[in-house]
């Protein structure tokens, strides 16, 4: 039991006291503090405090936001308060004051299943009075008042009931309590005990928050000058607008007011737009032209008088002159100019049509983003392109809310504004690129873009009228459709562009981009004569790509050499390129062209792949070796590619079945199929029959014929189901020197799409069963070996050697 004096009265504090956690508040004694009780055990605390002698110790938690404390929870020093009254609310919470009296530590706690008691010590400072004190004293009551004075949130009434106080302790533990502060800050001051350490601490911290004070104060008092200067500004403008008003001068703001309406009047724009251009002109006429809204309106009304309403550029209606121009632009290409000519003798008949929305297919570096810079020259129309690759804001296409500071339109009415034509030809280049992330996704704004029979409706955010975009003839581009969202291709016409085919990238070469570069170089045709064969050699041997990009480049390093000699020694001698002196202007040739084998081979097949650069072939080699049956996948082999190989696999050992093998022989041996080129990633299903028939010719010891390639997807049951990139394929076959392709019977009807040298250049076989497979590609028949079988192992061996026996058709 401790004895405690508090000015007449002599407070008895028990040892053991029940205690209340307190969340956002520290209670330093003297303070006379209103309280919200509410938790269970908080209620508990108060219930036992006040069947005894109201007294409690009230501990500050660690963390606010824990609603169940445990002992670790609270802190170890807390305020023995006394409960001064007492009021229930709603729903069980009460509202009590308390007085605090002194400090207490807390030894332990005894109890915490319904409420916290500990055993508390009073913890009381010893009196110092000496001028060191006196000083620190001093010292911190002049703070405080500067304190108080510069902060708002603290009535000046607290500097006459503080600082009068005498008693230090009770001046010290006043002034603590009426920072406006955190609770980690207070914490450490009720924890100080000791006077003269108290009032060092207290000091420290008051200098502290008197820099803030003031920072704070000068930057109030800075922004409130310039508040006034820009309110001096506006009135003398406004005075200044006045006396010329007076004197009969017209000012050129209201002159500019004027100009602005007579262009909205004549710009032929929809009455929509008319009507919020002339609400916006009345606002701009009614700001103060130092406004920042004034800005933000002008620029608005700008963006508006830009937009070509009414223009318009005249077609070219000459079906036989486009296709000329189409024909000197670009080799080759027959779909894409046959799509462009239906689309003008539709708009010749009619006189009025939507534009078109096309969408080019294909590799790199086979011309789809020339194509559409053509096909505007051809039609006589203005051409606007810009890139897609890489965004991911559908603000680049619909544009920013006005209420967003630096906002603007989105790309399409950017590029409309650029074209000063409601009938552009405008390229949307690298479709397939796009992606979407927190700020919306750009192909979903695309999809009214695109569509014929909504454009004609678009409404940029940041226009907020309706634009008709019916008239621009839209052209998209993708080197591949998987990554552009079904929806969005449903819009689009899409036309495949594959990779061109040697004899044309040599007439290319010669037509195109030879004159093209003699120009650029500064050089004529008498000066240099690259031959065909140098060029097939330059196809050949420096270049591995469906288009022509790379071609450009090494013939422009072989007419820079050309330059370099004819500057540096002034001789204009005519030079020839040849396949003899190319590894003297393009050093040593980067690629070695792919060859079918030179001999036939057990296990070795060609299989025929897609690339993103066009078609190419695949080595398929398969080996056996005595193991435990295991299955290696080499080649850098995607997913779908490795399972391809696992039915391969299965179906090849039910063929196998015909020989008179042991009964364990494949858990016997392992099985590695390799396909060469292991830096080079690989995947799809295409390669399925391939497989599948290097295993077969392995198992048999059958060669397989060295000039067939084949493509298609196998099942367990050996059907063969379609695969796409037929063009690309045959054409890296027939570059390959391969005489016979197989392909699955149901793209048959692709055979007739194919280019013409493909068609007489390879004789093309169509098939549903790896059965057929077995008998084009095979040197000779699969041998049926006497051995004992079951009765349904016979039938099944009579029904596969039957089918051997039959003839195969040639498409």
């Amino acid at each position: 039991m401790a004895i405690l004096e508090k000015e007449d009265e002599i407070i008895e504090v028990p040892d053991t006291l029940p205690v209340l956690p307190l969340r956002d508040v520290v209670i330093f004694p003297g303070m006379i503090t209103p309280l919200l009780v509410g938790r269970t055990k908080s209620l508990a605390s108060l219930d036992e405090a006040m069947k005894n002698d109201r007294l409690m110790l009230v501990v500050t938690q660690r963390e606010m936001n824990v609603d169940d404390p445990t002992q670790r929870d609270l802190h170890n020093y807390g305020t023995i308060v006394k409960i001064l009254q007492i009021m229930r609310l709603v729903e069980g919470t009460m509202r009590i004051l308390v007085e605090g009296l002194a400090r207490g530590q807390v030894e332990r706690y005894l109890g915490v299943k319904k409420f916290f008691r500990a055993k508390t010590v009073l913890r009381t400072p010893r009196p110092v009075s000496n001028r060191k004190m006196r000083a620190l004293v001093r010292s911190v009551s002049t703070q405080f008042t500067e304190y108080v004075q510069l902060n708002k949130r603290i009535p000046d009434e607290v500097l006459r009931t503080v600082l009068p106080i005498e008693d230090h302790d009770r001046l010290a533990d006043s002034i603590a309590a009426h920072l406006v502060t955190k609770i980690e800050v207070k914490q450490p001051i009720l924890e100080t005990v000791e006077l003269e350490e108290r009032f060092r601490v207290i000091g420290k911290l008051l200098a502290e928050e008197l820099e803030i004070l003031k920072l704070e104060k000068k930057i109030e008092s800075d922004v409130k000058s310039q508040v006034q200067k820009n309110q001096k500004e506006f009135y003398l403008h406004e005075q200044l607008k006045a006396i010329r008003k007076e004197l009969g001068d017209s000012t050129d703001e209201s002159s500019e007011i004027e100009e602005l309406r007579e262009k909205i009047e004549k710009s032929g724009m929809t009455v929509e737009a008319h009507e919020i251009a002339m609400k916006e002109l009345d606002r701009l006429a009614r700001m103060p032209s130092l406004s920042p809204e004034s800005t933000v309106v002008r620029n608005y009304l700008d963006t508006l008088l830009s937009l070509p309403w009414q223009i318009r550029t005249n077609d070219r209606l000459d079906i036989k002159q486009v296709k000329r121009r189409l024909d000197a632009d670009h080799y080759g290409l027959k779909k894409v100019k046959e799509r462009i000519l239906e689309f003008l003798a539709v708009l010749k008949l009619s006189k009025s049509m939507k534009g078109p929305i096309l969408c080019f297919v294909g590799p790199p570096g086979v011309g789809k983003t020339s194509l559409g810079r053509s096909i505007a020259e051809a039609l006589g129309r203005r051409f606007v392109h810009f890139s897609l690759g890489g965004v991911r804001d559908e603000a680049e296409i619909r544009g920013h809310r006005r209420t967003y500071i630096g906002s603007m339109p989105g790309r399409i009415i950017q590029s409309l504004v650029k074209a000063q034509s409601k009938n552009p030809v405008m390229l949307l280049d690298e479709v397939d690129k796009m992606a979407s992330d927190f700020r919306g996704d750009p192909a979903a704004a695309l999809l009214e873009v695109l569509d014929p029979e909504q454009n004609h409706t678009f409404s940029d955010h940041y226009l907020e009228v309706e634009f008709d975009l019916s008239e621009t003839m839209f052209i998209t581009t993708a080197n591949v459709t998987h990554t552009i969202p079904p929806a969005l291709q449903d819009r689009m016409e899409i036309i495949r562009l594959p990779g061109y085919l040697e004899t044309e990238k040599v007439k290319i070469a010669q037509n195109f981009l030879v004159p093209k570069m003699l120009s650029r170089h500064g050089l004529s045709a008498r000066d240099i004569k690259v031959s065909d064969t140098g060029i097939r050699k330059i196809i050949q041997l420096y270049t591995r790509e469906a288009g022509v990009r790379n071609l450009e480049r090494e013939l422009s390093k072989i007419l820079r050499k050309v330059a370099v000699s004819f500057a540096s020694s002034g001789k204009t001698d005519p030079v020839a390129v040849s396949p003899k002196n190319l590894e003297r202007y393009l050093g040593i040739p980067h690629y070695t062209e792919k060859e079918i084998p030179v001999a036939e081979m057990v296990g070795v097949v060609t299989g025929l792949a897609w690339t993103s650069s066009g078609g190419d072939i695949l080595r398929i080699e398969v080996g056996f070796m005595p193991g435990t049956g295991r299955l290696s996948l080499t080649g850098l082999l995607g997913d779908m590619m490795k399972e391809s190989a696992q039915i391969a696999v299965t179906y090849a050992r039910s063929v196998a079945r015909v020989l008179p093998l042991k009964k364990n022989f494949f858990n016997e041996i392992d099985v590695h199929i390799h396909v060469p080129e292991g830096a080079i990633p690989k995947d799809g299903p295409s390669a399925g029959i391939a497989i599948a028939t290097a295993l077969i010719s392995n198992f048999f010891g059958i060669p397989v014929k060295k000039e067939i390639a084949m493509t298609g997807e196998l099942t367990l049951k050996g059907e063969i189901l379609p695969v796409g990139g037929l063009n690309e394929k045959t054409v890296a076959a027939l570059r390959a020197g391969v005489k016979e392709v197989i392909i699955p019977k149901a793209v048959s009807q692709v055979i007739k799409e194919l280019p013409k040298e493909v068609r007489t250049g390879l004789r093309i076989y169509t098939v549903s069963d790896m059965r057929d497979v077995l008998k084009l590609a095979l040197k000779k028949p699969v041998p049926r070996v006497p051995r004992k079988t079951t009765k349904r192992e016979l039938e099944q061996e009579i029904g596969f050697f039957e089918y051997m026996k039959d003839t195969s058709t040639t498409h």
